[in-house]
């Protein structure tokens, strides 16, 4: 089915060549703020999406991301931040790119044209039921992820796409479909530019309300980051020394000794109760 492809349209800028480094950098700038409106009307859906997630998250449930190119790299950037912010298995939150992990740093020629790859990537990982496969392609039209997508869902999988185009093939594929769409990216058809920031501004949102509805944050603070340097170290001290009202020394002891926020507060909790 033939759709409008606005991610191929072209610039509302010309002759970029020409232009000064500022006159660049604030047409740039200029496209960049079109972002936030856009995923702001897809809001709806992706509360459908983060509420599905949530009760299938509680029952062992997993997140995939599938994606190619910069869709890709997207995912596998947003899964690999969630063990060190919230504390979780890796297992739980994973990005998958066509192409494999190599896809990261290299181009991998034909990998997003394959239509089986995808779903052969998701039963490595055994998935099932349970898990949720969040589809992403700028132009809504990569095989890669189609074909995940449409295979999840048939497995009973919950399905959700992230796509830059409207009634796109991805869109289709999946049963709840989040559509940002930024418009004509400043050089043409550079999805990694507008589209690319859209998708990362979506995953946060993903990502964050889930971990914050599965109890991974308490008030505002991340109570079971991994304490992977110095500044998280004395950041999770101060959380303690804020909710126990320790010295900062005793609170530090504490959480080296227990090794994240929530359970040194659960613990001196429990021995002075």
């Amino acid at each position: 089915m033939a759709f409008e492809k606005i991610t191929e349209q072209s610039s509302l800028y010309n002759d970029l060549e020409k232009m000064s480094v500022h006159d660049l950098l604030v047409g740039i700038n200029k496209e960049d703020q079109k972002v936030a409106l856009a995923v702001e009307k897809a809001i709806p859906a992706i509360e459908k999406l983060v509420t599905g997630i949530v009760e299938r998250m509680k029952r062992g449930g997993r997140i995939f991301y599938m994606g190619a190119g910069t869709s890709g790299r997207i995912g596998v950037l947003d899964a690999s931040e969630i063990p060190p912010t919230y504390g979780m298995d890796p297992s739980w939150v994973v990005g998958l790119i066509a192409g494999g992990d190599h896809a990261l740093r290299n181009p991998v020629e034909n990998a997003e044209d394959d239509t089986e790859q995808g779903w052969k990537d998701l039963e490595a990982h055994n998935i099932n039921d349970k898990d949720t496969v969040i589809g992403i392609a700028a132009s809504g039209t990569t095989p890669y992820v189609i074909g995940a997508l449409k295979a999840a869902r048939a497995n009973g999988c919950l399905t959700a796409s992230v796509s830059s185009n409207p009634d796109s093939p991805i869109a289709e594929a999946a049963e709840i479909a989040i559509e940002m769409i930024v418009g004509p990216e400043f050089v043409t058809g550079s999805s990694r530019m507008k589209s690319g920031t859209g998708q990362k501004l979506i995953c946060n949102m993903i990502t964050t309300s889930v971990m914050i509805q599965m109890g991974r944050v308490k008030g505002n603070k991340m109570v079971n980051m991994q304490l992977s340097n110095a500044k998280l170290v004395d950041r999770g001290t101060r959380m303690i020394v804020e909710e126990l009202g320790l010295p900062y020394d005793e609170a530090r002891r504490l959480l080296l000794l227990h090794g994240e926020v929530k359970r040194a507060c659960d613990a001196y909790r429990a021995e002075n109760a």
